[in-house]
């Protein structure tokens, strides 16, 4: 009898124990997570995905694989097509560049920011204007003078995007004309530049560092309204923060991009807030750190109404940019 109790007793205690288990505990993924890239190989966002992978998998952040997936096909629409029809779907993230404003801009495919969730904003990217180390360019002064003489060819990643937005804006500011030549990602961009291909880039700080170390390229600017802020050198003696901006150099001209997380349509609050927890972990690992050094990334983190708030106005930014270049209709 008694041995009846006690088990009677143990079975409402267990049951109990199970009801106390809330039924929306938080939730984390439950098979391989896709991290979509909406663009080339070897460019900014491809290299910072597969740090951010390789830091997960090191760290063992996620109990399920992170797995990165380039959909760079119609200027990166493929990608932000397939996180906008995977609505409930928490497996799969995308990391965002400028082509989510332009690219629906410039192709007019059924697509906006909106069409996903916002998860953080991981860093802003700068941009830096690149010449071969070969030429005699050493200031923007001597670059812009052989620009007025024409005959300069620009390199950058796609059509109608940042690179170009930025080539537009270098002729708006100075009265030149370059021929522009858009490429797969920034990695080839850096390699064309190399090899004499092209006669500039403006190419994020990751895209052309190695180039840069190994004596094959010279930054002239950069375009941001201050220098950057890392004093390791990395060649000549020279260190990021020894970049002058462009508009110290008479190129009033400024431009940095985001990268950020966003998710698919319908995503619940608790998986935003596992991938806000799975990145502000990331950011902490000296992994990150050395990563974000090594770039000069502007490390700004925003999550939620902050982080929706500044996409909106890059949104409307953009659009003011490619109506000025020339890239889409007044009307639109």
């Amino acid at each position: 009898m008694k041995n009846s109790i006690l088990r009677l007793a143990l079975a409402s205690v267990a049951a109990l124990c199970v009801g106390s288990v809330p039924a929306d505990a938080a939730w984390e993924p439950v098979r391989p997570v896709e991290f979509i890239v909406p663009a080339g190989t070897g460019g900014g966002a491809d290299q910072m995905a597969r740090t951010i992978q390789g830091i997960v998998t090191k760290h063992n952040l996620m109990k399920q694989p992170l797995v990165v997936i380039n959909k760079s096909g119609g200027a990166g629409g493929e990608g932000f097509l397939d996180v906008k029809s995977s609505a409930n779907n928490p497996h799969k993230i995308i990391i965002t560049l400028s082509n989510l404003f332009t690219t629906p801009l410039a192709t007019g495919i059924p697509f906006s920011w909106k069409d996903m969730t916002p998860v953080a904003m991981l860093a802003l990217d700068e941009f830096v204007l690149w010449v071969n180390a070969d030429k005699p360019y050493k200031t923007v002064k001597d670059y812009v003078d052989a620009a007025k003489a024409g005959g300069l060819k620009m390199g950058g990643t796609g059509s109608k995007q940042e690179d170009q937005i930025i080539t537009v804006g270098i002729e708006k500011a100075t009265g030149t004309k370059f021929t522009y030549i858009p490429y797969k990602g920034g990695g080839e961009v850096a390699v064309q530049l190399v090899g004499g291909h092209v006669d500039s880039t403006v190419n994020n700080p990751i895209e052309a560092v190695a180039q840069w170390r190994g004596g094959k390229l010279r930054p002239l600017c950069v375009f941001d309204s201050k220098p950057m802020n890392y004093d390791e050198q990395i060649a000549d003696g020279k260190a990021w923060k020894d970049i002058p901006t462009c508009k110290s150099q008479g190129l009033d001209l400024e431009y940095v991009m985001l990268r950020g997380i966003f998710m698919g349509p319908k995503a619940t609050k608790d998986q935003v807030q596992y991938y806000v927890d799975l990145f502000t972990k990331v950011r902490a690992t000296p992994e990150w750190q050395d990563f974000m050094k090594s770039g000069a990334f502007n490390t700004t983190f925003m999550t939620g109404a902050d982080y929706a708030k500044w996409v909106e106005g890059e949104e409307k930014r953009h659009e003011t940019l490619m109506k000025e270049a020339g890239f889409i209709g007044t009307g639109n």
